[in-house]
């Protein structure tokens, strides 16, 4: 990915703006809080790592924690469609707090939505991730 997404976002400040204020939607929010951390610090930081180089900027998490692989990174968490669906619309609704122009929230968003409907990894209404491989859910958007 070229940097111009990343300055397009306004770099360092416009990502930590977003990361800031995404997880002050997430410590509230009855459907993601519960698969979070109490304390939220380390969860951000690594966020704003991770989002820096996903779009671009500089490869901050690969530096500090090697390859992403984020959907083996998550499987541990219980991701559902409707949980990932949520991550996207408190996302969508930090990127507006941080003062990003529509148009590259919606270059963002095509990213972004490929990559939460790809941690999914139990269906809707089940609790917990199940201790064996199993079948990805069919995703409906």
């Amino acid at each position: 990915m070229s940097a111009e997404l990343y300055h397009a976002l306004g770099g360092e400040t416009g990502i930590r703006r977003i990361v800031e204020a995404f997880y002050r939607r997430v410590a509230e929010d009855p459907i993601l809080k519960p698969i979070f951390p109490e304390d939220l610090t380390e969860t951000a930081r690594k966020q704003f790592l991770f989002l820096t180089q996903f779009f671009g900027g500089p490869a901050l998490y690969s530096a500090e924690f090697g390859a992403p692989m984020l959907r083996a990174r998550h499987l541990r968490f219980p991701i559902s469609p409707r949980r990932a669906r949520r991550w996207l619309e408190l996302m969508r609704e930090a990127f507006a707090e941080a003062g990003i122009d529509p148009a590259t929230t919606e270059l963002a968003f095509l990213r972004l939505t490929k990559t939460a409907m790809h941690m999914v990894n139990i269906d809707d209404g089940e609790e917990e991730v199940p201790d064996a491989p199993r079948r990805r859910p069919r995703l409906d958007l």
